[in-house]
This record gives structure tokens, sequence and C-alpha cells, in this order.
């Protein structure tokens, strides 16, 4: 008989030495463990904007850092290099991901390093932070006795038990709303519904949330599906809640896909405009 990890939507039944569907979570001697914490396989100083936040302390940078691992699988991910690695292809001739340890003490003196530079803290992102939300909030502690700032970006599909873990120590968010349609997050491994109650805890608890709607063609791109979704987010969280509405570019298992039309996207974002105030085109 397995144990039943309850991180996430998933609430994988792993029996010993199994990992769950996101890689990073593992049975070890009867206990559910985070496999990841603390292995790093991206570190870059970026303008915050890029995480995207357009409203969070603009003009700054942020210490962004990745690990492995993901709960969903989206065919368009831009970064499947990491999100998609397990530890089992560490032994393998094909896997070239390098993996460095950094204890969460030791991050929080590395976002200080870069102050001199700009850095207002650690952005957690790449792949899906919340597989490993141990080491989020573990080292979110010590980012915040620094004096620094935590940004979280995220899928928002684990459970709200989790969330509640991390909100104390997470200045800003930005949360994928990959769409509003049930039958589109299913294709993807996902649930709208989890993704919705993520979204109105965190805006409800005071921290700074933006949204991010990557418009793939034929998928997601419905008029009417964005305007439900700009007036859900305008009811639920406010209407200058951010939200950034990007375009696909082939990616991963989608590169028989063309882009996004440019003109689409203005467009889905103007259409969203008629409830949000605070609408933003990305990748255009």
């Amino acid at each position: 008989m397995g144990i039943v990890c309850q991180t996430c939507i998933h609430h994988c039944n792993l029996d010993s030495g199994q990992r769950g569907i996101c890689g990073a979570r593992k049975n070890e001697n009867g206990s559910i463990i985070c496999e990841n914490y603390g292995r790093l396989t991206a570190m870059a100083l970026d303008p915050i904007e890029k995480k995207p936040l357009k409203m969070f302390y603009p003009g700054s940078m942020i210490l962004s850092v990745g690990s492995y691992g993901c709960n969903l699988r989206c065919p368009f991910c831009q970064n499947h290099e990491i999100s998609m690695w397990h530890p089992r292809e560490a032994d393998s001739s094909q896997s070239v991901l390098d993996v460095t340890f950094i204890s969460p003490r030791e991050l929080a003196g590395k976002a200080q390093e870069y102050e001199d530079r700009g850095n207002i803290g650690v952005a957690f992102t790449y792949n899906e932070p919340l597989v490993g939300w141990e080491y989020v909030r573990d080292a979110a502690r010590f980012i915040k006795e620094a004096g620094m700032k935590n940004v979280l970006v995220t899928n928002g599909t684990a459970s709200l038990q989790v969330l509640d873990e991390i909100l104390p120590y997470i200045d800003a968010m930005n949360i994928d709303l990959k769409g509003f349609q049930n039958d589109y997050y299913k294709k993807l491994g996902g649930d709208l519904e989890t993704v919705k109650e993520f979204i109105v805890r965190s805006s409800s608890a005071g921290c700074h949330v933006e949204l991010t709607t990557l418009i793939v063609p034929g998928e997601n791109d419905s008029q009417t599906q964005m305007g439900a979704q700009a007036q859900w987010i305008a009811e639920n969280c406010g209407k200058d809640t951010p939200l950034h509405v990007t375009r696909f570019f082939p990616r991963y298992h989608m590169t028989d896909i063309a882009a996004t039309n440019v003109q689409d996207v203005y467009h889905l974002a103007n259409i969203a405009g008629k409830y949000l105030e605070n609408v933003f085109v990305g990748n255009c």
C-alpha cells in the first residue's frame, strides 16, 4: 500500500521508491520527501518585468532560481529541459543538466550579494516551484529576515494547505491562468477550479498577484472565453489586478503550430481591458 502525496491536485499514491508525476517528490522509506530540495538547475539576475511582474517594484532586478520538476504537462513548455527532467536521467549520457545544491540560508546570502546591482530578493521560477514547496518556504524565511522580497512564479495547482504554508513569506506572485475552460486544463494535466481557488486565496491574503495567459492558437483564443475570464478576475480579485496576455511561440511538443497572430493577442487584450484596468501584452 502506497502513501498519498498531498502537495497538488494529483494526489499521487506512491509505492516505496516511487516518484510522483512531478518527478520531484518521492516515497522514501515510508515518507513523502521533497527530492529536489535545494537542488538548483538555473540561476540568473533578471529584470522583475521578465517574471512577468509589471506593477511590483518596476525597474528593479531579482535573483531568479529554479530546480526541476513540474506537475503539469504543457506541450508548449518553454523550460521543458528542466521542468520535465527527472533525477533518473542523471546517469543518462543525454542528460546535460547541472544541479547545484544551495541551502536556504546560502540562497538568502546570494540574494544579498547582488543588492548593489539592484536586486530586491529572490524569484522562485523556471520549473514549478511548489513541487518543492518546503525549499521555497525555508529559503523565503531567510530572505524575508534579510529584508528582501520573495516572488513566486507558479501554475497555481498546489493544494491550499501548501499555499497557506508559503503565503506568509511571499510578497508577489505571477500565476498562470492558462485558459478559462476546464477541458483545456485537463489537456495540460491541470484543473481550472483549483487554480481559481489558488488565485482568490492569494489575492485576498494581501499578496501582490499578477496573472498570465499564454494565447495558444485554436486552444484558448476564444473572445468569449477571454471576456468571461477577465470578468471573473475583476469580480473576484479586483479590476486593478494585472493580466498579461502573451503570444505563443512554437516550443517543445508544439513546434508544428504557428506563433499566435499579433493582432489576435492585442484584440484579446482589448477584450480583457473592458473589465480590467491593467492589461499588458507580452512576446509581441
